[in-house]
């Protein structure tokens, strides 16, 4: 899996008042990518494209490089208190994305120059909550680890919460390209979260990402590196001989972090969900998709904005939570579950 590189790129002009805003348009000009302005990037137009799918596709390789106006961050329960706002939209093509309706028309990859404010921002959440750590979230609407090769944002910011007593840091990947990120500063105040599979989910529904051997490496590297490590199985998926995938998935987990120090390490479990517009999208967006979305086969639950999702039976989930939290116990006993969801 060779790191993103965008087909294309839009720039706000007044992204060329920030450094990394420079930067980034001097590194795509040498690179020879075709470079483009836009006046937002909440309204980026004339991608290329017959049809919308076409569309789709190339929006999936662009990248816009913007100015993050809204300093406003969402919630992020349960994986922390705040959604730290460097990045919008991912280069994989997972099926199952909720990124697939929350991002909507705009399925292109942004990326934010104006650092400082965010930090600032970060800051004042942090000063409201007193002598409280307050974790923030940096990949609710990103895969941040795949572009940050080119940006180094995530590096400065894993840098800038290093140096701070009250904040933590936590973002989660399915990408390898960590290198950059070994000699960033983190003091341990950052979590680096790989988001794991069985084989069946990563061969039918993770295109575009790294193999589930290149995650392993990674995430030796990080924990080598010092970085608390943690590790998301998600979405937990009913398939055929389901109970087997993820027995594997453990062990060759287990086997690949031997001789590592895993006392700090956690897991979060999520089961598979979708709502009725995703399903919609999804079925535009990748039409020969195996993924199972029968409503009559779920349970109906009420989410954020009276937005509801699909999600297992109790039955079906109470077996899908007891199976993993056994193969956690069985291989990683010392690790903390940190929720089922």
């Amino acid at each position: 899996m060779k790191p993103f590189v965008p087909q294309l790129v839009y720039i706000e002009p007044k992204a060329l008042d920030y450094p990394l805003g420079r930067e980034l348009k001097e590194k795509f000009e040498k690179m020879g990518v075709e470079i483009r302005e836009t006046t937002s990037h909440n309204q980026v137009r004339g991608i290329p494209g017959d049809t919308e799918l076409q569309q789709y596709r190339v929006a999936k390789s662009t990248l816009v490089v913007g100015i993050r106006k809204t300093l406003k961050f969402d919630t992020s329960k349960p994986s922390a208190e705040y959604a730290i706002p460097l990045a919008t939209g991912c280069m994989g093509h997972c099926h199952y994305c909720y990124l697939q309706t929350t991002l909507g028309s705009k399925p292109y990859i942004r990326t934010y120059v104006n650092l400082e404010e965010i930090f600032d921002q970060a800051q004042k959440y942090m000063d409201e909550r007193g002598e409280q750590i307050t974790r923030f979230e940096a990949a609710c609407t990103s895969d941040i680890v795949g572009l940050d090769h080119l940006t180094h944002s995530l590096k400065k910011t894993i840098e800038y919460f290093g140096k701070s007593d009250k904040g933590r840091l936590r973002f989660v990947t399915k990408y390898h390209h960590v290198d950059h990120l070994l000699d960033a500063e983190h003091n341990g105040h950052t979590r680096f979260r790989f988001s794991v599979n069985s084989r069946y989910v990563i061969k039918n529904f993770e295109p575009g990402t790294s193999t589930f051997d290149e995650r392993l490496e990674a995430a030796r590297k990080v924990a080598n590196a010092g970085y608390p490590l943690g590790f998301i199985v998600a979405p937990i998926y009913l398939h055929e001989d389901w109970k087997e995938g993820y027995f594997e998935l453990f062990q060759r987990l287990s086997d690949s972090l031997q001789g590592v120090n895993l006392s700090n390490l956690t897991f979060e479990l999520i089961q598979h969900r979708f709502t009725k517009p995703a399903k919609r999208v999804i079925a535009k967006r990748y039409p020969k998709t195996k993924l199972e979305m029968n409503e009559e086969k779920r349970k109906y639950k009420w989410g954020r904005y009276g937005i509801g999702k699909y999600v297992y039976q109790d039955d079906e989930a109470k077996d899908l939570e007891n199976t993993i939290r056994g193969y956690v116990a069985q291989f990683f006993p010392e690790a903390e579950v940190a929720y089922f969801t």
